[in-house]
């Protein structure tokens, strides 16, 4: 017979009490306390301890997202999933929307015609919809396709948050974000993921409601 104690406690105390053994397991680190709590977050969605190891930062990140979210930008997202899983209430407060073009019929036409992925096709679609933060956590291909727009002038995002998973440019395309001048978050290597992007936004989401006026 199994002698594992089941806790029986609410949603936001299982939360808390994962974000507490999250920061007791891993001890002081050299992150912000605003970096931080995307390190918790994606950690917690995860389940994975490495990304306190391979989340990068830009200096200026963190108050590039929280200024977009605040000005009521819309976020780019590539895969339906990750729209799924941003908390759009709260992002509305803010009056921005979230945005992912993949699974329209004008992604598809245009991958077809112009020889690229959906998820390229998606990105190209949506830059021009007020994007303030643009997310890929699931393609290589829209994280790159976003550094091409950015690099032609066409797309400014004020953020890129790039963490696609995988084996193929997934870690290459990562390495040469973390390259780049401008604001970023990213994970080294091969893991990421949909998860950890949509953590990495709805931390971002959670700072900026800090600002909000209490009721």
């Amino acid at each position: 017979m199994s002698s594992t104690k089941i806790q029986s406690i609410g949603p936001l105390e299982i939360e808390a009490e994962s974000f507490r053994i999250i920061e007791a397991e891993l001890g002081p680190t050299a992150f912000s306390s605003e970096q931080f709590a995307v390190v918790r977050r994606c950690i917690h969605a995860t389940g994975d301890f490495s990304f306190a190891e391979t989340l990068r930062f830009h200096p200026q990140a963190m108050e590039a997202g929280r200024r977009a979210i605040c000005a009521g930008k819309n976020i780019l997202v590539d895969v339906n999933m990750a729209a799924s899983g941003i908390s759009n209430q709260l992002l509305a407060r803010f009056g921005g929307r979230v945005i992912c073009r993949i699974a329209t019929a004008e992604a598809a036409e245009r991958a077809s015609t112009g020889r690229m992925t959906r998820s390229e096709a998606a990105v190209e679609l949506a830059a021009g919809e007020n994007i303030g933060i643009a997310v890929a956590g699931n393609a290589p291909t829209a994280l790159l396709k976003i550094m091409e727009l950015i690099e032609r002038g066409t797309f400014a995002p004020d953020l890129v948050i790039g963490v696609p998973v995988g084996f193929v440019n997934a870690a290459e395309s990562k390495e040469i974000l973390a390259s780049k001048p401008y604001p970023f978050i990213t994970a080294l290597g091969r893991k990421g993921g949909t998860p950890a992007a949509v953590a990495t936004v709805n931390a971002l989401l959670r700072l900026a409601a800090e600002e909000l006026p209490k009721n």
